[in-house]
């Protein structure tokens, strides 16, 4: 009797774990999608911004590029002050979200050729490194045997989140400013939701600030490499996604009236970007059966083929060109997640929140210099050219995973 009644104690233990996760879960996704709808904001309202005022091509690049660079010495400063891993990741993630949030809003009173709007794209960057990173360390905290799905499904989240804005430009339709009061407000709610989340029991707290992590990124191999093939991926990602409304809308206006060509690509930009969301839930759920260095190979080879794929369909039939950027939409992310869970393996669980977010400070500093030079690159070169290139990185990723793969498994997986 003593036996069996322990036995349904621990079968209830379990059932309520299993409840509160998925729970959990559900309330970080949503928080994470409305708080990362403010990460865009300025790439789907820039055609319109240009109507109302004159921003020169460097301007333009920097309210995009500005998030970047933020995100970096936001994500450096919590990786070095272990942020993510001494403090509660909910108020941490909470606190970003809502600030940021106020960061955005400056939009509406500063002149979009203003220092001001580059200023507050750079701070709603700095402060999404609270949002991004310190969300990843709440999904690991909840399994190890499913983390490539529970990884997959947070970037899936933020993908989606990235997506959003080009939507509610799309309904807002010339008024900017109607998309920048939508994301502000979006981000405020999802600030206060994930507060009702729990933490896993997986998630690991350290006790005291040790700077001396961050040297695990070059020491430990595995992590290097995950690092490695972030980073090729990385090259292509951002870039792609910040301009791929410009270049579509290029496209597209070679073959029907700009003005047509506009609006479309901001349906093309969702379309590609929200696709990805669901391709990263389902690599994921591949990659705890196959292995997740294998699902980043291919969606690597698929999303360099279909850079070059892009630039050479540059100028064609508009549902040819439509047809390649949707796919590379599904490919070009879902990798991201498993670089993630890569890290996340081989690293101490009181460690891995900053590991992390050393990981996507390091990834993102190079998409910094891709977004502000993309633009530049495709004036000077032509769109074509520069959409092949992307397929660069993809194709260095491929070889870092490759070494990776090449280890054996991960003991500590």
């Amino acid at each position: 009797m003593v036996s069996g009644g322990r036995a349904n104690f621990r079968r209830g233990a379990a059932m309520t774990i299993v409840g509160s996760k998925w729970y959990s879960l559900g309330l970080l996704l949503f928080a994470e999608v409305v708080a990362m709808s403010l990460w865009f904001v300025s790439a789907a309202i820039l055609p319109d911004m240009i109507r109302e005022v004159d921003i020169s091509p460097f301007q333009q690049a920097a309210l995009s590029s500005g998030v970047q660079a933020g995100f970096v010495v936001g994500a450096l400063t919590s990786a070095y002050f272990g942020i993510p891993d001494r403090l509660d990741p909910r108020f941490v993630f909470a606190a970003s979200a809502i600030a940021a949030a106020a960061a955005n809003a400056v939009l509406l009173i500063a002149s979009p050729d203003s220092a001001t709007a580059v200023a507050a794209r750079f701070l709603t960057g700095a402060l999404l490194a609270g949002v991004y990173p310190v969300g990843m360390k709440i999904a690991v905290g909840w399994g190890k045997e499913d983390r490539g799905f529970l990884v997959g499904a947070l970037v899936g989240a933020l993908t989606l989140g990235n997506a959003m804005p080009y939507l509610i430009s799309y309904a807002g339709g010339v008024d900017w400013r109607f998309t920048v009061w939508v994301a502000s407000i979006a981000a405020c709610v999802g600030g206060l939701v994930v507060l009702f989340a729990k933490t896993g029991p997986y998630h690991g707290v350290a006790s005291r600030f040790d700077p001396s992590v961050v040297t695990e990124a070059w020491t430990n191999r595995r992590v290097r490499l995950a690092y490695a093939g972030y980073l090729g991926h990385m090259w292509e990602l951002f870039s792609m996604w910040a301009w791929i409304a410009a270049a579509t809308s290029a496209s597209y206006a070679m073959r029907m009236p700009a003005p047509e060509a506009a609006q479309l690509a901001k349906i093309t930009a969702f379309t590609v970007i929200a696709a990805g969301a669901v391709s990263c839930v389902y690599a994921g759920r591949v990659a705890d059966r196959i292995g997740k260095a294998e699902v980043t190979i291919v969606a690597m080879a698929v999303s360099g083929a279909s850079a070059i794929a892009s630039g050479l369909a540059f100028g064609g039939p508009i549902w040819l060109m439509f047809a390649i950027v949707v796919v590379w939409g599904i490919a070009v992310i879902p990798d991201s997640a498993q670089f993630s869970a890569l890290v996340a393996d081989a690293s101490r669980p009181d460690h891995a929140g900053s590991l992390m977010t050393l990981q996507t400070a390091l990834g993102f500093a190079l998409t910094f210099a891709t977004v502000q030079l993309t633009p530049v690159a495709a004036a000077k070169f032509g769109w074509p050219l520069v959409l092949a290139a992307l397929a660069i990185g993809p194709a260095l990723g491929i070889v870092a995973m490759m070494r990776l793969r090449a280890m054996g498994p991960d003991p500590n997986a």
